[in-house]
């Protein structure tokens, strides 16, 4: 008998990764090309098609596509669509009818965020939980919200945009045009501002100050921090102090049992969470203290947004059945 298998898409502003992933969770092979952000979804997928179809071939002996998942930036899974995403010239494009165009099979879509929430609650850290929340903490901040086992899409399924709240009115600028966003503080870009404005005001050493704003990266913030640099350990503090102030504020609107961190910037590990969770027990509402803990992430790192884009699918055949 045949293995099921699902295809996983997910579209970066840099790559576009794939893989086919079976019900277990299982990545049986995968594979990305550039995306090439400044052409059409069209020439992206017409590019992928015949990619993904030499990929099916060297396992489609022993397996069965089953459906198609996609995790994209600004993906409304109501319409099928990918709606002005800020890394891609895409304007309002619907991908799922693009989709179809290939493969005939149940398609969805959701932004990159959802689609790791859902990975996590079939594959992941989130497996037998039915109220968490995800934080994906890469060049921004994602957030994908469950309730009752349900992911919240809202009234036009861009609910749980929890990195465009706002920390402080009058601070940093954020891509989307609004000041003092959360990911302007909280993800792998805003550790890099942080660091930058603390070397500006001190005199403190630190073995990041040669290096300037556009090579710096948060990986190298880590390693600093790891050796002790002060600069390095204090930008780590400030982000989690932030993170967990506005963290507090969204456990009390759904109530979590676990808030899960995904992305580059939570495999710091302690050096994100202990912070992190310091000010969000000091900042929540005395009814959830010491209820809710702080993880990591359960998918594995090198194909974990392809598992992602393919629970989605997964989760809509279950749903199904």
């Amino acid at each position: 008998m045949k293995t099921e298998v699902t295809l996983g898409i997910d579209v970066g502003g840099t790559n576009t990764a794939f893989g086919f992933v079976d019900i277990n969770g299982k990545c049986i092979t995968d594979s990305s090309i550039p995306t090439k952000a400044n052409s059409s979804a069209a020439d992206l997928f017409a590019r992928l098609n015949p990619e993904i179809d030499n990929l099916y071939k060297t396992i489609s002996d022993n397996a069965i596509l089953k459906g198609v998942g996609i995790g994209a930036p600004n993906a409304n899974y109501y319409h099928g669509t990918v709606e002005n995403p800020p890394n891609l010239r895409w304007g309002t494009v619907n991908i799922i009818e693009i989709i179809r165009q290939y493969y005939d099979v149940p398609a969805a879509i959701t932004n990159d965020a959802n689609a790791s929430a859902i990975g996590e609650m079939l594959f992941g850290a989130a497996k037998g939980i039915k109220h968490f929340i995800v934080i994906t903490l890469g060049t921004g901040l994602g957030s994908g919200v469950v309730v009752d086992g349900k992911l919240v899409y809202g009234s036009d399924g861009f609910a749980g945009e929890i990195g465009h709240t706002v920390f402080d009115p009058n601070g940093r600028l954020c891509g989307c045009g609004k000041k003092g966003c959360l990911e302007t503080y909280a993800s792998a870009t805003g550790i890099r501002r942080t660091v930058m404005e603390l070397l500006a005001n001190s005199n403190q050493y630190s073995s990041l100050r040669s290096i300037s704003f556009n090579d710096l990266d948060s990986k190298m913030i880590f390693e600093a921090a790891k050796a002790g640099d002060k600069i390095a350990l204090e930008a780590f503090n400030f982000t989690g102090r932030v993170l967990g102030q506005k963290l507090a504020d969204a456990i009390a609107v759904t109530s979590p049992e676990v808030i899960i961190l995904f992305g580059g910037l939570a495999l710091a590990g302690d050096l994100i969470i202990k912070p992190t969770k310091i000010s969000m027990e000091e900042n929540l509402f005395h009814v959830f203290r010491n209820k809710v803990k702080i993880l990591q992430s359960g998918l594995p790192e090198g194909n974990s947004a392809v598992l992602g884009a393919s629970a989605l699918i997964w989760n809509e055949i279950i749903k199904a059945k």
